[in-house]
């Protein structure tokens, strides 16, 4: 009779084991990943701000997680198409989002239907960098500064129009915040592309622009665009003597911004490993250098931080979408 009350103590015994292993087992796969190469999904054709960060970031991850970090560009349907990919990968942390505003804020909320839910599709793992934008105008226009520039088009409503990079994207809406918080009204002229639209806005087709600090930054040098303000809330470093759009509208704050996401239920430890090895990258001093070239401003956030950022974007910009009523299939 006492042999299967210890066949029975013997079997539970091994479940144990069994169970005691497994729990074990699942914090090591931090420890153990990555094992293979990480695919860094940059949802935008090669060579824009976003594709530039995501190189810069991918090397250095590459470095200190001794496995290596490709980046992959997959453009199309204003990031939607990437950003998707990614949405839909398994969820082991070896295919990552290069995200941006565009496909965590501004997507959702302009396009009549997108493929992901933007907060409920993805695991944060850290808010990277953020990048002005700047209110730039042709020299030959008879402003100076912000308060100039609403002077102007609260004197002649209408007469005046500006230039952005497209209909949807973050420069178009900077525009209309801008109208929006100063009261103002002016054209919107959108263009396929940053590069156009300066040409035409350097050649005096049209007087005003927002765009993005490092695209603009050689024209600002060279005189051939006259920048008025910066659209973040403190002054760019590395244009210390442009003022901020804030300090004439108060409030007023927009920027382009860099984040790190994978598929959501992707392992909590592959995401701190992920963030980990970030954030090793962001405070590198050759990262740094690189980043200040253009005017990115470092933040290296936590994945509860980016998730709280993402939110706060899309409430920000809620409003700002349906009263200029940008809609886009």
């Amino acid at each position: 009779m006492t042999k299967p009350n210890l066949t029975r103590r013997a079997a539970l015994a091994a479940v144990l084991s069994l169970v005691a292993m497994a729990a074990a087992g699942s914090p090591s796969r931090a420890t153990n990943f990555p094992e293979r190469q990480i695919t860094m999904v940059v949802p935008f054709a090669a060579g824009g701000s976003t594709d530039v960060v995501a190189r810069i970031i991918a090397q250095k991850m590459s470095d200190n997680l001794g496995q290596q970090v490709i980046v992959q560009n997959v453009a199309g349907a204003g990031g939607n198409l990437g950003a998707d990919n990614v949405a839909r990968a398994d969820r082991d942390g070896y295919t990552i989002l290069m995200g941006t505003v565009a496909t965590h804020a501004l997507n959702p909320l302009i396009l009549k239907s997108t493929p992901y839910d933007a907060e409920k599709d993805f695991a944060p793992i850290s808010l990277l960098v953020v990048v002005p934008n700047v209110l730039v105008v042709n020299p030959e226009l008879p402003v100076k500064t912000v308060a100039d520039v609403v002077a102007l088009l609260k004197a002649e409503p209408g007469k005046y129009s500006y230039a952005s990079s497209g209909n949807g994207t973050p420069l178009h809406l900077s525009g209309e915040l801008f109208k929006s918080m100063a009261g103002v009204e002016m054209e919107h002229i959108p263009y396929k592309g940053s590069g156009p639209a300066l040409n035409d806005v350097i050649g005096n087709q049209v007087p005003i622009m927002f765009d993005n600090l490092p695209s603009s930054s050689g024209h600002m040098k060279s005189g051939t665009l006259r920048a008025l303000a910066v659209t973040t809330k403190e002054r760019a470093p590395s244009f210390p003597d442009v003022p901020t759009i804030a300090e004439t509208v108060p409030g007023y704050e927009t920027y382009t911004w860099n984040a790190l996401f994978a598929p959501a239920g992707t392992p909590v430890d592959v995401v701190a490993r992920l963030n980990a090895s970030a954030t090793k990258a962001l405070a590198d001093p050759a990262v740094a250098e690189r980043m200040t070239e253009f005017s990115a401003t470092i933040v290296g956030s936590s994945p509860e931080e980016l998730a709280a950022h993402v939110k706060a974007e899309i409430t920000k910009w809620t409003p700002v979408v349906r009263n200029a009523n940008i809609q886009l299939d």
